[in-house]
């Protein structure tokens, strides 16, 4: 296997696998589930970041995509109520 098959070969799997987690993070109910299956598609961007030759933005990527905003969507899920509002 060269290289050329390689590169095509992790590419179809790194676009597997954001479609799966896009697809997760929108199909799950549960509000924790949806961010931790945000975080992992941010992960994953940032690994196809890497493989395309791109290390500042993927650092950037996993840093404020992966940590911050993850971090900041699991304090705004605390901060709120669980009972739901009718009317």
């Amino acid at each position: 296997m060269n290289f050329g098959e390689l590169f095509w070969a992790l590419q179809v799997l790194i676009g597997l696998g954001l479609l799966i987690s896009a697809i997760a993070a929108v199909r799950f109910k549960n509000l924790v589930s949806a961010v931790i299956a945000m975080a992992v598609f941010s992960l994953i961007l940032s690994l196809e970041f890497y493989v395309l030759q791109a290390p500042d933005v993927a650092i950037a990527e996993a840093g404020v995509g992966a940590c911050l905003t993850t971090a900041m969507y699991l304090l705004a899920i605390k901060n709120t109520a669980d009972e739901e509002v009718i009317g």
